[in-house]
């Protein structure tokens, strides 16, 4: 998350506090298919890779084996203290750290990077400040990657309608409950692709779509969507809030599921510049 006008930047970090574990345990790691994409393009092993708004590690961790040193850079203690609990149970990690810090102000050398990733975060960032100090940090050659999951994740209709219709009633009492100067700047995510062209950091800028199936039992899709940030803020405003909506969600999944375990697509956007 970056530095923002200083009530917006807390608001945002505030917004993943209290469920790093939840996020966690459901939500998907970022798929091999991420490294191999961006060490494709940089044809070498890198020797620094940043991943920014990191969160509880999963977009950090899969790089362990794919360079040489791995720094995830999360504001949020909750999430980064979790990801930190999971680092300390690895072995052969020497290579990989975490440490609190924004996207815009990043405690690295210039040109010290290969690779700087935002793995469902950039969206969270200041842009033109975050891809200022990320062509400051980038060696010649290398690679700023933003990429996103859809959602809900692939699965059936009405499972997807219920989850949509679960997470648009949480939005909903935001906007009811919470005047604009309280909640978290979230920008549109269709931009982020605009924002790195029109940066004029970058020789060159494309998008990648691609995706990544994983099995997923009931329990998982629910706690997907349990997992995030608008239905965890409404949980901690007001959890009476959303408790029919969250019955009525649950018992779709359940039924569709019928405790079997069953392959969902999970789609990514990823959108990169080449410095």
């Amino acid at each position: 998350m970056s530095i923002i006008p200083e009530g917006n930047n807390q608001r945002n970090i505030e917004r993943f506090s209290g469920y790093g574990d939840t996020y966690d345990r459901y939500r998907p790691a970022a798929p091999p298919l991420v490294t191999s994409l961006l060490t494709g393009y940089l044809q070498r092993k890198p020797e620094l890779v940043l991943d920014l708004g990191c969160g509880t590690g999963l977009s950090t961790l899969v790089w362990k084996k794919h360079a040489d040193q791995v720094i995830g850079i999360e504001p949020n203690d909750d999430m980064r203290s979790v990801a930190e609990s999971k680092l300390e149970q690895m072995t052969d990690a020497a290579h990989i750290r975490f440490m609190a810090g924004y996207s815009n102000q990043l405690a690295v050398g210039s040109e010290t990077a290969d690779i700087i990733t935002c793995s469902q975060s950039f969206h969270w960032m200041e842009p033109a400040s975050t891809l200022l100090e990320a062509a400051r940090v980038l060696k010649p050659g290398g690679i700023f990657a933003v990429y996103d999951c859809d959602w809900p994740p692939t699965l059936y209709w009405q499972v997807e309608q219920a989850y949509e219709e679960v997470i648009n009633r949480a939005d909903g009492i935001i906007r009811e409950q919470l005047s604009q100067e309280k909640q978290a700047v979230k920008r549109d995510k269709e931009k982020h692709l605009a924002a790195i062209k029109d940066s004029g950091h970058f020789r060159f800028a494309k998008e990648i779509v691609f995706h990544h199936a994983e099995d997923c039992d009931a329990d998982r899709y629910f706690g997907i969507a349990m997992s995030q940030g608008g239905v965890q803020t409404v949980l901690r405003l007001n959890p009476k809030e959303l408790d029919e909506d969250i019955k009525r969600f649950k018992q779709v999944v359940d039924d569709f599921f019928q405790e079997r375990t069953l392959q969902v697509l999970f789609s990514y956007r990823m959108r990169l510049g080449v410095r």
